[in-house]
Parts: structure tokens; sequence; C-alpha cells
């Protein structure tokens, strides 16, 4: 196999479009907040959506990129792991309505259906102290790393404070701090 380095154009596509997923991910989180209840589901949606749209460019290219270069088709698929990939078309499935019907303590499905009880009890993870519970160190440094570059590159750091909860906005605004272009000294 060719062991050379990413092309400059398709590197800086590729940065260009990880950046705009990144965004679309802050917002997302964003509209998690409780201050955004009258909008949270559109703008939940539509910005998860773009961040996989965006993602999804990026990886098209990076797949054009080495299609043109002469990688086989086959290993292309498998590189791009198309087995695992669903239409949003489709809407949910029976498995993530089990899933939602776990998290929020609804009734059961059917005995006999293994799968719908698997994806019921995920569910039931996320909202029993599982994964739902206190966030952990990374996803908490996550949240605070996208919600500080947001607001370093909107130039808007003290609306962190306003829709964060204070652990967040706090580690947010050290992220944003830690973005900051030093200035030089003036004599």
């Amino acid at each position: 196999m060719e062991d050379t380095q990413m092309p400059e154009p398709l590197r800086q596509a590729v940065h260009q479009l990880v950046s705009e997923v990144v965004m679309n991910c802050q917002e997302v989180l964003r509209y998690t907040e409780p201050d955004i209840a009258r909008d949270w589901k559109r703008m939940a949606l539509i910005r998860a959506t773009d961040a996989s749209d965006t993602m999804d460019m990026a990886s098209i290219l990076i797949a054009a990129y080495c299609q043109r270069t002469g990688m086989a088709m086959d290993t292309l698929a498998s590189y791009l792991q198309t087995r695992q990939q669903r239409s949003r078309a489709a809407g949910p499935r029976d498995a993530d309505r089990h899933e939602v019907a776990g998290m929020l303590g609804t009734p059961l499905p059917p005995d006999d259906d293994h799968e719908a009880r698997m994806r019921f009890s995920c569910g039931q993870g996320y909202a029993e102290g599982g994964l739902m519970s206190e966030p952990d160190e990374q996803r908490l440094f996550t949240e605070a790393c996208l919600h500080g570059l947001r607001a370093r590159v909107c130039d808007d750091v003290d609306a962190l404070d306003g829709y964060l909860p204070p652990h967040v906005a706090e580690l947010a605004r050290k992220v944003a701090g830690a973005l900051e272009v030093p200035q030089p000294a003036t004599a």
C-alpha cells in the first residue's frame, strides 16, 4: 500500500469540515440546556444532522481521493464501514423506540423479543445511574472544550455563564482562556 501523506488541499478541506462538525456538535449540546426548551427538538436535530452530513462529506472526500489513487472498492467499502450505515430518512426503528422506552421507564417490550429487551436495558442504563448520571471527567472536558472553543471563536466568553451549569462554564472559560491569542506587549 502507498505510504504518502494526505495532499495539502485535501487536508485543508478535511480540517475545515471537521471544524464545522465541532461547531455543530457544540450547538447540539447548547440546545440540551434548560433555557432553550422552546426550540430544543428542532434545533438539536438540525444541528446533529448538520454535523453528521458534514462528517459524511469529509469521509466521502477522503474516499474519492483513495479511489482516485487506486484503492480497491471492497477495501474502500470496508474503511467506510458501509455495513454500519443507516439512513435517517427511514426514521427511528423499533430498537430506537425500545431504547427510549427504557430511558423513560415506560412498559417493557414483549417477552419474546430479545433485541427489544436488550435495547430497553441500554436505555435503562442511561437513566439509572449509568450513562446519564453525573458526567464523567472525559465527558465534562469534552463539553467544556466545545463550549469554550465556540465562545472564543464568537468572542463571547461572557455568554457561557448564561446557559451552562456553573462547573461546565468554569471549565469552558479556562478552555477559552487557553485559546486566547496573546497580544504583544506595548511600550
